[in-house]
């Protein structure tokens, strides 16, 4: 998604949220209000935590929702196996005339958020917050995915990253989703030159290898590009024998100095990143060439940068790509969109829920809300509780502990009003403010859940009222009872 309108289309869509639409609209539920959770059921990675990434695509998919002209041409060319129009003319009038009405309320960006928390809340028509369920998927889905990557990329690193998976990302659109992502992750910069036209992201990058080759010799390549590039100049010392290439490097740097330059860094980007980067910090030292970063690169991830790190490497910044934008690992975030509550215009609200055997995909009743406790500024937990029943001193964790909260602690709600009645309310962050809040939410986890694979669990549960009606409810669905009280 653009961020500016570019890419907001009606038909970003599943096929079934139309005919459910459509449906609707014949048996007249069009306008029965409705409520929807955008909640992962795990976070990814084996990890802890989630990301919130991708609202600020969401606002301008949602400020730009209509069907055009060419849109509804192609639904009136539809046609079922017996070859009758699949949709009513009178029908894609209505689609022609939707304007969206929608309350929406959502985590902000860069807010670590845990399984079975709404991270988005639609609220209103029932025929629009179906139709709105798969875009808001695919874009918080990938988003806070490639931000959780970035953001345990970025702890495991101690130090700067730069995302550089822009030829590994899935397609123009995914690349571009994936920058954005990996700089609200923590990342200070892309190789993506459109992404840092377009969001401001800081671009980085050196040289390739068919630089070196298109020179008669890697020293007289090198001289060339810190000539054409004297103020940020990084050479790629690995294409032929990579411990010639450090000490053709760290000559140029000398040259350099004495100019009045700087050599900013060298890259490797293969072969043993541990031995070669101790190697490389003892040749540009021995040069004198002390404030000479080293930067490497080659299918890094979390992992590879904990065992580097491990292993002594003397790497000053870390460039990762294909790892970092394909969310290497896990293919997707476990997002879904759940209707949770539902009522006739004027009528009172009826609960819903999801009852199935398998207890992860059960869902939550009633209009959800977060609120996360904090004590000496560290997060403690978090609880989800109902709206229209209030949230009590204790909370219930999936174990069926009850906990108390503690006394000292203060409490936030973490839902903020984005859409009014289909009206922006919102004041939308910068993207560098959105990064700066990734960085405060990882300050305040528990630093046993920043590992690549924590042993704990944050602690989420449920008010005692929200359990039980919740409860209730599962009994009286699963006894055949469609519209429990």
């Amino acid at each position: 998604m653009s961020g500016n309108g570019e890419d907001t289309h009606a038909l970003l869509t599943d096929f079934y949220q139309l005919t459910m639409a459509y449906g609707y609209w014949k048996a007249g539920k069009s306008n029965d209000d409705a409520v929807f959770n955008l909640f992962f059921r795990r976070a990814p990675f084996r990890g802890g935590y989630v990301i919130s990434a991708g609202l600020e695509q969401v606002v301008d998919y949602i400020r730009h929702y209509s069907f055009s002209r060419r849109e509804l041409y192609y639904l009136e060319s539809l046609q079922s196996s017996s070859r009758h129009d699949i949709f009513d003319s009178e029908f894609l009038d209505y689609l022609k005339e939707l304007r969206l009405s929608c309350d929406i309320d959502a985590l902000p960006e860069g807010m670590a958020a845990f399984p079975g928390e709404p991270m988005l809340q639609v609220r209103g028509p029932l025929l629009q917050c179906q139709l709105l369920e798969s875009a808001l998927l695919n874009i918080v889905n990938y988003q806070s995915l490639i931000a959780t990557k970035a953001a345990r990329i970025c702890v495991a690193a101690r130090g700067p990253v730069v995302e550089f998976g822009l030829r590994r990302a899935p397609g123009p659109n995914g690349a571009m989703s994936a920058s954005r992502a990996a700089y609200i992750g923590g990342c200070v910069g892309t190789s993506n030159v459109l992404a840092g036209q377009r969001f401001g992201i800081p671009v980085k990058g050196t040289h390739g290898h068919s630089w070196v080759m298109a020179f008669d010799s890697e020293a007289e390549s090198f001289d060339a590009f810190a000539a054409a590039q004297p103020d940020d100049c990084i050479l790629l010392v690995d294409t032929y024998d990579t411990p010639a290439g450090i000490e053709h490097a760290a000559r140029v740097g000398e040259a350099m100095r004495r100019r009045g330059l700087r050599l900013a860094g060298i890259r490797l980007d293969s072969g043993d990143l541990a031995v070669l980067s101790r190697q490389a910090r003892e040749i540009l030292d021995r040069h004198g060439l002390i404030d000479c970063r080293i930067v490497a690169g080659n299918e890094l991830d979390e992992y590879e940068i904990t065992r580097l790190r491990r292993a002594g490497a003397a790497i000053d910044l870390w460039g990762v790509g294909t790892r970092l934008v394909t969310g290497c690992g896990d293919s997707a975030l476990s997002g879904v969109y759940k209707m949770s509550a539902m009522r006739s215009p004027g009528g009172d609200w009826s609960y819903k829920l999801k009852v199935t055997s398998d207890p992860d995909k059960m869902t939550c009743g009633g209009m959800p809300r977060i609120r996360r406790y904090t004590v000496n500024n560290l997060y403690w937990g978090d609880m989800i509780y109902d709206e229209q029943l209030g949230a009590g001193d204790k909370m219930i964790l999936p174990d069926d502990t009850t906990v108390a909260i503690p006394g000292e602690s203060s409490g936030e709600d973490l839902l903020l009003p984005i859409f009014r009645n289909g009206k922006l309310v919102y004041e939308l962050p910068r993207l560098e403010r959105i990064r700066e809040r990734t960085v405060s939410e990882l300050c305040r986890l528990p630093e046993e859940l920043l590992v690549p694979e924590p042993s704990v669990v944050y602690p989420v549960g449920r008010d005692g009222s929200c359990l039980a009606l919740n409860r209730r409810l599962s009994m009286k669905y699963r006894s055949g009872n469609a519209n429990p009280a």
